[in-house]
């Protein structure tokens, strides 16, 4: 089995990697045998989307395809084909997911999915290229303020997120977390909510 985590934090070592670090040990704990590999998308070229929707109306088969930007893009696509469980991780900025994990997930959204879709009035939403047995994923979301208690104003990162991995990657949504006014309460009381979580992927 293959576990992919996606970090969409801009800093590394911080609570957003650590959550995430404790997520995959939960996950370990009952599949020691797994692979896993931690992409810091910080880290990677990733540009912006240039809406010339070649993708969006590409009839090519495959899980996946081929963005016209060359970047690190197409083989981290590659990795997303690859893994059986996803964990996606990122600190809120202004209630949403960070600058990178949105440039990301606008990089997947047709790549990914063809837009054969119907939403209530709604032709050409978004529906997976995949086929087949979908993948399972989880999700972290961390505020240095905002405490859990307020998180429905200021987390629309984890709704962002589910919309991506069910109508472009073919994964389910096991499970979230929203890990609260760390700067205060201190991100080690999450650690083991954190560790449950992985241990939903299997």
């Amino acid at each position: 089995m293959n576990l992919l985590a996606i970090v969409g934090s801009p800093r590394k070592g911080m609570a957003t990697d650590k959550l995430i670090d404790k997520a995959i040990e939960g996950f370990r704990s009952k599949s020691p045998e797994c692979k896993v590999r931690k992409i810091h998308l910080m880290d990677h070229e990733i540009g912006f989307c240039r809406n010339c929707l070649a993708c969006r109306e590409s009839k090519a088969d495959g899980p996946y395809v081929k963005c016209t930007i060359r970047d690190d893009m197409d083989w981290i696509s590659e990795e997303l084909t690859k893994a059986d469980r996803l964990i996606f991780g990122t600190p809120v900025h202004e209630g949403y997911c960070t600058g990178i994990m949105t440039t990301f997930l606008e990089r997947v959204t047709w790549t990914f999915a063809k837009p054969t879709g119907r939403a209530l009035t709604l032709i050409g939403c978004p529906v997976p290229r995949a086929t087949g047995k979908g993948k399972k994923a989880v999700i972290i979301v961390v505020s240095g303020i905002v405490p859990p208690y307020y998180r429905k104003f200021c987390d629309d990162a984890t709704s962002h997120i589910k919309i991506a991995l069910t109508c472009s990657l073919n994964a389910k949504p096991v499970g979230d977390m929203y890990a609260g006014a760390v700067e205060s309460r201190g991100v080690e009381r999450y650690f083991g909510k954190a560790h449950k979580l992985g241990r939903k992927l299997i």
